[in-house]
Order: C-alpha cells, then sequence, then structure tokens
C-alpha cells in the first residue's frame, strides 16, 4: 500500500506490568451519576445515558496539560475508563474528561453537538491502565492544589460498565483500542493555568498532572 503521505503514530497508553494499549476511538458517556445529573441544572436522574466520542488525539497522559484555546471555563470530569480488547474490557484506568464548558453551553443552546466543547486535543488526560476487570464500587475523587472537588463511589453509577457497554454496542460495533469513559460523579468546577490536579480511583494507579498556560 502507497500512502500519499505518512500515517500518524499510533495512539497507545502504558499499562501496569508492560506493554502498551494501542487507542482506536474514545466512547464516552454523560449523565451516569445522579448528583451531577442534579448539579448541571437535569431533575431526571433516570433518563438514559448520554453518549458522544473524542478522538484519539484527545489522548494526553500529562505531567504537563496545556490549557486549551478558546475557552475560558474549562472544567474536570473525573472517571473511571475501561480498555477493551479482542474479547471484552481487558483493563482500566482513571481518566479525566476535560470540558470547554462555555462551549459546550452554547452548542446545546443552539440544539447542535457537543464536539468543540469536547473533542478537543489534550482533553482526556489518562493514567496508567491496569489489566484485569474494573472495579464496580470503591472511592472516585478529584483534588485540585489540594481540596478535594470530587468524591464519589462507583457503586453510585446509574448504569454499571456491563450495562455501558450494552447501551454503546446497541448504536456502536465496540473493538480492541476502544477506551470508555463511564461518567462522573458531582462535584465538576474549573481549571486555571498553574492548577495542579490529583485523581484517584479505589484500587488504580493515581493520576496527577499540572495545567499549563495556552499552547501557542
Amino acid at each position: 500500500m502507497s500512502f500519499l503521505f505518512e500515517p500518524a503514530p499510533v495512539t497507545a497508553l502504558p499499562v501496569e506490568g508492560g506493554g502498551e494499549f494501542p487507542v482506536s476511538r474514545i466512547f464516552c458517556v454523560g449523565q451516569n451519576y445522579a448528583e451531577h445529573i442534579r448539579e448541571m441544572g437535569g431533575t431526571d436522574t433516570s433518563i438514559e445515558p448520554v453518549l458522544f466520542m473524542k478522538p484519539s488525539s484527545a489522548i494526553s497522559t500529562g505531567p504537563d496539560v496545556p490549557y486549551p484555546p478558546v475557552t475560558t471555563d474549562l472544567h474536570h470530569e473525573v472517571e473511571l475508563v475501561a480498555a477493551i480488547g479482542p474479547e471484552g474490557v481487558i483493563a482500566s484506568g482513571v481518566g479525566i474528561d476535560l470540558t470547554r464548558r462555555d462551549l459546550q453551553g452554547m452548542a446545546k443552546k443552539r440544539g447542535g453537538p457537543w464536539e468543540i466543547g469536547k473533542a478537543f486535543d489534550n482533553g482526556a488526560v489518562m493514567g496508567l491502565l491496569t489489566p484485569g476487570q474494573p472495579p464496580a464500587a470503591g472511592a472516585i475523587r478529584l483534588s485540585v492544589n489540594g481540596e478535594i472537588r470530587q468524591d464519589g463511589d462507583l457503586s453510585q453509577m446509574n448504569r454499571s460498565l456491563p450495562e455501558l457497554l450494552a447501551l454503546i454496542g446497541k448504536y456502536f460495533t465496540l473493538r480492541a483500542g476502544d477506551l470508555v469513559f463511564t461518567g462522573t460523579p458531582s462535584g465538576v468546577g474549573p481549571l486555571l493555568p498553574g492548577d495542579r490536579v490529583e485523581a484517584e480511583i479505589a484500587g488504580l494507579p493515581p493520576l496527577s498532572f499540572k495545567m499549563t498556560d495556552r499552547k501557542v
């Protein structure tokens, strides 16, 4: 096969114990924790979760993450992330869905898609993946500059990981290389350049990074 130009390198995430996970697609789940639905102004906490996607170029592993362009209201959302292999879920890790909340809000008002608020470079920060099945319960927390912002439990998810995989599978064919962000608990909030972010989920390696100035 003769390409017209050199293909982009494969985006890959390190795996605890060795090896790398090649990232294909990133599926994200919104509105999967009741308290987060309420803090975002929703009242129906039993609604079907929202599904959206990010490109593999959104992946960042730190230790520095640039503040994205255009926005003045960048928010953090800590999430359990499942990594899909040839036979199903093979690993999991801590992820942070960064959101340009002001641009997402504009898109919502216009009834349009969320891409400008969600699908930007470095907008999916990932920690080290751990082989095996993800935890079904346990603490999920995020702090900014040492102050706890998000403090929940995986058991508070409206839909469990198997239920989320079935929901995604209704609309898409999941395949090896896919990542699934499973939603965030309440406490989402703004980030500024210079902020130190630390996130943890029980049983998984913690994630930490520093927000730097806007990428020029």
